[in-house]
């Protein structure tokens, strides 16, 4: 992404996970029994309702994947707490061990055969949880304004609350509709794939954290290396 400015690469990158959550979380709750894996507002809604007796709603995949998500987002606060503001090589280990693992599940699904039995898919629902907390760990230590890269209730909020209509002056009103589209975007391409394999929108999603870590990576080495020039030779 030649041109741009470091806080625009983010941006774009950051987009960019939040067009892969869209797809993850339409494998976790069309594939995997109505379990989100990213949007922890909708388990936690899920998980109330099924809890007063609500048919057809499961329980015990939301509540797991609930504290799955917090404990990958404790492990993701821990790996970057003594790192200052921005992307550094730790935030690009970290994209990528987020690729890694949906790769991992992505081959395991694809060697199943399918959309895995209840517990084995508890399981996967579980290990996505706790990589969609991670990920969202690792982009709050980020802080691109409006971007979190799981959720949009706040976006829309800010979308909506900061508008002429509401009286506002200006807004960022761009990057909060590409946060929703996108994300909803995800979600429609995941839910197309599906019907082909579970293993293939699990295979995008990696490839998309993958390509977020590495090009993430690059242009954080191009911009010390900018810094470190001399002046002069600018």
């Amino acid at each position: 992404m030649p041109g741009r400015r470091p806080e625009d690469q983010t941006l774009v990158l950051m987009l960019a996970l939040t067009f892969s959550t869209g797809i993850v979380d339409a494998v976790g709750y069309l594939g995997l029994d109505k379990v989100f894996a990213g949007n922890m507002t909708g388990n936690v809604v899920v998980l109330g309702m099924a809890l007063a007796g609500a048919e057809g709603l499961p329980w015990v995949g939301p509540l797991i994947a609930l504290f799955a998500f917090m404990a990958g987002a404790v492990i993701g606060g821990r790996t970057l707490r003594r790192e200052t503001t921005g992307w550094n090589t730790r935030t690009s280990w970290s994209f990528t061990a987020v690729a890694a693992v949906l790769l991992a599940l992505t081959v395991a699904t694809a060697i199943s055969g399918g959309v895995p039995p209840a517990p084995w898919g508890i399981a996967i629902t579980t290990v996505l949880a706790a990589a969609m907390g991670f990920q969202a760990a690792v982009a709050r230590h980020l802080a691109v304004k409006d971007v979190t890269t799981v959720v949009v209730t706040s976006t829309i909020t800010g979308l909506a609350a900061d508008s002429r209509l509401a009286g506002g002056s200006g807004q960022p009103w761009r990057r909060r509709a590409a946060a929703v589209v996108l994300i909803a975007l995800g979600a429609l391409l995941g839910a197309l794939l599906l019907r082909v394999h579970i293993a293939v929108p699990l295979g995008v999603a990696a490839a998309v954290s993958a390509g977020a870590a590495l090009l993430g990576h690059w242009a954080a080495h191009e911009k010390r290396a900018y810094e470190r020039e001399p002046v002069a030779a600018r």
